[in-house]
Formats: structure tokens, sequence, C-alpha cells
């Protein structure tokens, strides 16, 4: 394991804190961000070390041998950027989605494209495997988008248990956000409303699954990654592509609901062009954010790649 200081540590918890700003957004993953920031295999590794094998290190030999078994420096930063991230900016980004929602998603958009070359050049070896599962993934993730959300909410201890699991996935799997799972699961209200309510057995529930979704499915991508990285990417590379029908700027609602404050929000979309959008488009500074967001990764790239010679 790597030696790290105090400097290393704090730029994984910036990290950790991008990957909150993205997991805020409707229909942003997490898990793209720790991907394109380089630290994604190191937190799957990280996440499917904690297992009865780490526990029995805890009870035999103590915290210490146990925390360094788990990396937890390195996932503590992590969360903890995470945290910061969602309590200081989750009020920030909702008014942005509010008020300024071609711009915002125009940003990710830019920044998610971005990503797919990032991602895409990782893969070795391109050949008809590779191809159809680049295929299969973006045709999956875009077919994921256009699902319309179920109107009838669930609230059974069974169906939030497993609710958590799925969302959790999604949220470490490059491409479609947990919250965008929620919603699609008719999830997402009774959600918003336990943590409103602080209805604390909803949480306990959600957060087991959440667990067990988590722990479960790190050990299935680390395996993938381990044994068939280049197709694990191609279908990954593909999921990001597909998902960017959800980002897409410019939408048209087809139906609405009421969210946890009694607000009038947009529950079904369609994208359409901006040619063809109801209201000011905001073209000139919807390219211009795309192409920050875009220059954005590529810049990120660089800089990985001269700290990588150093």
């Amino acid at each position: 394991m790597q030696q790290r200081n105090f400097t290393n540590y704090l730029i994984i918890a910036l990290k950790g804190m991008a990957m909150g700003a993205a997991d805020v957004v409707p229909g942003v993953s997490g898990g793209t961000i720790a991907f394109i920031s380089g630290i994604y295999e190191e937190l799957l590794g990280s996440i499917s070390a904690i297992n009865f094998s780490a526990l029995k290190l805890l009870r035999k030999k103590g915290l210490k041998v146990f925390w360094k078994s788990i990396n937890g420096n390195f996932l503590l930063s992590l969360l903890l950027g995470v945290f910061i991230s969602i309590i200081s900016l989750a009020k920030l980004i909702s008014w942005l989605l509010e008020n300024k929602p071609i711009l915002v998603w125009s940003f990710f958009f830019g920044l998610v494209l971005a990503s797919i070359l990032f991602i895409g050049k990782q893969i070795t070896k391109w050949n008809l495997i590779t191809i159809l599962l680049f295929v299969i993934g973006a045709s999956l993730a875009y077919y994921i988008t256009t699902l319309q959300p179920l109107i009838s909410e669930n609230t059974s201890p069974y169906f939030l248990f497993v609710a958590g699991a799925i969302a959790i996935c999604a949220m470490i799997l490059p491409g479609i956000s947990g919250s965008f799972i929620l919603v699609l699961l008719g999830a997402y209200k009774p959600v918003l409303d336990a943590i409103h309510n602080r209805d604390y057995k909803v949480l306990i529930i959600l957060a087991s699954g959440a667990v067990i979704g988590l722990l479960t499915f790190s050990k299935v991508l680390k395996w993938l990654f381990q044994h068939y990285k280049n197709f694990t990417l191609a279908v990954l590379t593909g999921f990001i592509l597909g998902s960017l029908n959800k980002i897409w700027p410019w939408k048209e609602t087809l139906t609405w609901r009421v969210n946890s404050h009694g607000v009038k929000v947009p529950f079904n979309e369609q994208s359409i062009l901006p040619f063809s959008y109801n209201g000011d488009s905001q073209l000139t500074m919807a390219i211009v954010l795309a192409a920050i967001g875009f220059a954005l990764i590529i810049f990120l790239e660089k800089v990985a790649q001269l700290s990588e010679k150093k």
C-alpha cells in the first residue's frame, strides 16, 4: 500500500467533494467522478476489503491492523469529502438546477462527454467482443434513461431495503446516478420524506440495503477489473455514453409531480433539440459551459500524467 502524507489525503478529500457534488445532481454518478479522478479501482478494492476476515483482524489484532487492511485513511478522507460536499453544496446545486438548469446540465454534459474519451482510452485492445459490450452498455443505459418513473410509491421495508441496495450500486457505477434509480423505482419521495421527518426506522432499513449492496457489488466489480478489465471498461464506457441522454440540457416535460415541499416539479421528460426548446435555449452560454466541463477533464488528465512522471 502506497505511503501518503497530509497533502495526498487532502487531495483525496477534494476528489470526494467532487463525487459528492456529482451525486447531488440526479443523473450524474459519483462513480464517474471517481473514475476520471483516478481513484475508482482503489475505491473498489478498499470497499471490498471490508469483510469477515477484516473483522477477525479487528478482534484478534486490534483497530490499527484492521484500519490498515481496509485502507481506512483513504476511505475516511474520501467519505469526509463526500459528506462535506453534500452538506455544503446541496442547497447551491439544488438552487442552480431549479433556476439555471440548462447551464448546469451543459457543464456536466461536457464533463461526462470528456470522461467517455478518458475511460475509453484505457481500453488496450478493441475487438468484436469489446465493441459488442460497448454497444450493449450504451443501449442499456440509454434505455434506462427513457424509462418512465413509477407513480406509485412503495414504503414496505423489503422494498426499501432492495431499493437502497440497487441505488448504491448505481452510485458507484459510472453512468446513472443512485438518486435517478430511486426516482425510477418510486422510492425517491419516501426516502426524502424519511429524511425530512427523521424516520430513523426507514433510514436504517435503506442504509442496511445500501451497505449490503455496496459490499457485494464492489467485490463483483473488483473481480471483473482483475479478470476482464478491457471488457469491463468497454461496458462502463458504453454505459456512460448512453447515460448522456439523462443529462442532455434541453428537455420537454411530459408529466409533473409534487415534491416533498409541495412544489410542482418535472416528473417525466424527454430530450429535444435546443432549437425546439420552449423558451430561452441559452445556446451560446451552454456551449461555453460544456466546453469548460470538457476542458476540465482534459486538464485533470494532463495533471495526473505529470504526477505519474514525477
